[in-house]
């Protein structure tokens, strides 16, 4: 299916599945190598995913890390009003997205500097104010499935059936959106968020179904622990295992990787891509 997304006023097709980078302005995400701390490192992480493929820039700094400690929202805010002034006007062809799960937050970072998404790892179930904020601000929003944050750091779900409560959790989430006038979603199942090692490569095995929703399926496996508790690994020993991760994705219609690497999702989608459509090849 080939989705377009209204980025204040930029049509973004999604016919080619695009990539996702991750900028973190917290000192304590999972994987250092998504930081930064001072403007010189901000330009050179912002370059560097630029240059290697990224079409969205997303910008956290609230870390929601299992057994870390959320920032106040005032302390997210500093952060973002220090980074996005930077990110926005020295990358005007960057889609710029804004990783928040509070409704404020997304306001400042869509009407003070021009944010083009919003991507909330809760689902709207941390700030009840979000669903009616985004149809106000009317940017794309990216809807994650998870339980409620912040996550303990042994957070897993006991349910058999992940994959029928996450489409469970769509369908009435998405209801709700819409209701408001919300257009663009893009559905997130939340690959680490409250699952066992098993629910999320249940998850993964399915993940046709979340193109049900009639939304573009953003997927987020980049490093994670889903990878590094399998293979035995350590985060910044896991960029392959992120790759192969990434094609079976591609396989079951994801439509945006998020992404540590922006350059290997970058390939992965264009192998993908050959493979699939080789008769485009010139």
């Amino acid at each position: 299916m080939n989705f377009t997304l209204n980025c204040q006023g930029r049509l973004l097709s999604l016919s080619t599945p695009r990539v996702m980078g991750i900028l973190n302005a917290t000192p304590d995400s999972f994987y250092a190598g998504s930081r930064v701390f001072t403007e010189s490192d901000l330009r050179s992480r912002v370059a560097q995913l630029r240059s290697e493929g990224a079409t969205f820039v997303d910008v956290g700094a609230c870390s929601t890390r299992p057994g870390g400690v959320l920032a106040t929202e005032a302390e997210e805010m500093e952060r973002l009003r220090w980074a996005l002034p930077i990110v926005v006007s020295e990358w005007p062809e960057a889609i710029v997205s804004v990783d928040t799960f509070r409704a404020d937050v997304a306001r400042m970072s869509v009407e003070e500097y021009g944010v083009g998404m919003v991507n909330d790892v809760s689902g709207g179930q941390m700030d009840a104010a979000m669903f009616g904020m985004m149809a106000s601000l009317r940017v794309p929003y990216v809807l994650t499935h998870s339980p409620r944050l912040p996550l303990p750091p042994t957070a897993e779900s006991g349910d058999d059936d992940v994959v029928r409560s996450v489409m469970l959790f769509f369908a009435s989430r998405l209801s709700e959106l819409r209701s408001q006038g919300v257009a663009d979603v893009i559905v997130d199942p939340g690959f680490g968020f409250g699952k066992n090692l098993r629910q999320n490569y249940e998850l993964m095995h399915h993940l046709d179904y979340m193109g049900e929703t009639g939304c573009p399926v953003l997927v987020g496996v980049s490093r994670k622990s889903m990878l590094t508790k399998l293979l035995k690994i350590k985060p910044d020993e896991a960029l392959s295992a992120t790759t192969a991760l990434h094609v079976m994705a591609l396989e079951r219609g994801a439509s945006i990787l998020r992404v540590h690497d922006a350059g290997a999702a970058r390939e992965a989608i264009a192998l993908w891509q050959a493979v699939n459509h080789p008769q485009d090849i010139e």
